[in-house]
């Protein structure tokens, strides 16, 4: 994915994005998705997607 805005525009919607979906390590989807398993990187539809589909489970 390709950031279109200034550094403040940018980590602003980071902020908003993190407060508003259940996944814990959202940017990892963003930046590390290996790390969350996936083999490529994913379009934003994707993240969205997978962000919002994470379901937390109690211990």
């Amino acid at each position: 994915m390709v950031a279109n805005g200034t550094e403040e525009e940018d980590d602003k919607l980071v902020e908003i994005l993190e407060a508003n979906v259940p996944h814990p390590r959202v940017l990892n989807l963003i930046y590390h998705p290996d790390a969350e398993g996936f083999t490529d990187d994913l379009t934003a539809e994707e993240v969205v997607d997978t962000a919002l589909a994470y379901t937390p489970f109690a211990l």
